[in-house]
C-alpha cells in the first residue's frame, strides 16, 4: 500500500516527481514548479506500487518528468512502466557525499534531492529502455565475462598445483598446450586416496575439469552473442578494427535507445574522449581529457584505435604524418580516439557512411 507522509493541500499546475529506488519499496517525492515539496510517499516495488504511484502523483497535477535513481539497477521496472505510461524520465545520479554529509542522508531526503535535479535541469540523461536486443546481449555479456574471468582464475591454480605434481605430469605439462593438458588431467583416474600424490590427481582431475567446462560455456556465450551482435548493428563490424567484443562493449553503453546520445560530444564524453578545461588565470587554453565517463567504452576504443595504427593504412600513413609534426604518440592516440568515436556516433545513430580515418 502506498502510505502518504504529507497531504497536499492545493492541486499544482506541473510538477515533478522524484524516486529513490530500493530493492522492496521506492519513496518518492512530488515537487511543483518553483521547487515546493508538495509531498511524498512509500510504494512498494511492484506494479500494483507502481500504478498507485502514477495515480498519487498525478493528482497534484500534470507531471513533467520523473527523476528515478538507479535506473539500471531497482529503478529499471519503474522507469520502464512509466515511459510506457507516456511520461519522461530523467536518470538521476545521487547526490555527492559532501552535500550527503552537509545535509543528512534519508530516502525521503533523496527523493526530494531526485526531483530537484530534475527541475533545475542537473540530472538530464535518458536512461536505457532495457527492452531488446542490446539488453538481452547485456546480460550474455556479464555471464561470459565471469566465466572467462573464472576459467583464468582456474587455470592459474592448476599451474600452481603442478608445481608440487609428480614428475612425469609436471615433464609432460611443459610440452603441452593449455586445452591438451586439461584434456590430459581431466582423463585422470586416481584409484585410491592414501598419499599426497593420490590428492595431488584428484586435485589436478577436478581443476582441469572444471577449466574444460568453463572453457566450454565461455564458447557457447560468445557464439550467441556474435549472433545478437549481428542482428543488433552488424554496420560495427564492417569497420576494421571493430570486432564482436568491442561492437558488444559499444552497443552496451549506449543501449537499446542509441537517439538518447545525442551529439558526437555526448559520447565523446561517455567513452571519457573529450577534452575539458583545466587551466585559470593566465594559463589560458590548457586541456585534460575528461576521466567521468565510462572506462570499458574508453578501453574498447583505445583497442581500435591501437588495432588501426598495426594494421590500417590509412591510419598508418596519418600516423607517420602527425609524427612528422611533432606530436608524440600519446597525442596521436588522443586525436584517433576522437576519429572512431565520431564514426561509430554515425553509424549507431544515423546509418551514414564511416567517416575517414585520416583527414
Amino acid at each position: 500500500m502506498a502510505q502518504a507522509h504529507e497531504q497536499h493541500e492545493a492541486r499544482s499546475d506541473r510538477i515533478v516527481v522524484g524516486v529513490d529506488t530500493h530493492k522492496h519499496v521506492h519513496v518518492a517525492a512530488v515537487m511543483n514548479a518553483i521547487g515546493g515539496t508538495l509531498a511524498t510517499t512509500t510504494i512498494a516495488a511492484d506494479s500494483g506500487g507502481y500504478r498507485q504511484l502514477l495515480d498519487w502523483a498525478s493528482s497534484f497535477g500534470s507531471i513533467i518528468a520523473f527523476g528515478i535513481e538507479g535506473t539500471g539497477s531497482y529503478g529499471s521496472a519503474l522507469a520502464s512502466f512509466a515511459r510506457r505510461s507516456g511520461h519522461k524520465v530523467v536518470e538521476v545520479n545521487r547526490p555527492d557525499r559532501r552535500l550527503r554529509r552537509l545535509n543528512g542522508k534519508s530516502d525521503t531526503l533523496d527523493a526530494v534531492n531526485a526531483a530537484r535535479a530534475v527541475l533545475s535541469g542537473y540530472a538530464t540523461a535518458t536512461p536505457k529502455s532495457a527492452d531488446g536486443t542490446v539488453e538481452m546481449l547485456r546480460h550474455l555479456k556479464i555471464a561470459y565475462d565471469t566465466a572467462v574471468k573464472d576459467r583464468s582464475a582456474t587455470m592459474v591454480t592448476l599451474k600452481a598445483l603442478l608445481v608440487t605434481a609428480p614428475e612425469r605430469l609436471r615433464l609432460e605439462a611443459a610440452t603441452m598446450t593449455q586445452l591438451k593438458l586439461d584434456r590430459r588431467l581431466a582423463a585422470l583416474r586416481p584409484s585410491s586416496l592414501e598419499t599426497p600424490r593420490d590428492s595431488s590427481r584428484h586435485a589436478l582431475r577436478s581443476m582441469a575439469m572444471r577449466w574444460l567446462r568453463l572453457n566450454e560455456e565461455a564458447t557457447e556465450l560468445s557464439r550467441v552473442i556474435k549472433q545478437l551482435v549481428v542482428r543488433a548493428a552488424p554496420h560495427l563490424l564492417r569497420s576494421f578494427g571493430i570486432g564482436v567484443d568491442i561492437a558488444a562493449e559499444i552497443l552496451i553503453v549506449v543501449g537499446d535507445n542509441p537517439e538518447r546520445i545525442h551529439s558526437e560530444a555526448a559520447l565523446a564524453k561517455l567513452a571519457c574522449i573529450s577534452p575539458v578545461p583545466a587551466s585559470s588565470g593566465q594559463k589560458s587554453g590548457k586541456h585534460r581529457l575528461n576521466r567521468g565517463g565510462h572506462r570499458q567504452l574508453n578501453a574498447a576504443i583505445y583497442r581500435t584505435v591501437i588495432v588501426r595504427m598495426q594494421f590500417h593504412e590509412p591510419t598508418i600513413a596519418y600516423v607517420a604524418r602527425r609524427t612528422g609534426e611533432g606530436k608524440t604518440k600519446r597525442d596521436i592516440i588522443r586525436c584517433l580516439k576522437s576519429y572512431v568515436i565520431r564514426e561509430v556516433y554515425h553509424l549507431l545513430n544515423r546509418g551514414r557512411p564511416s567517416l575517414p580515418m585520416a583527414a
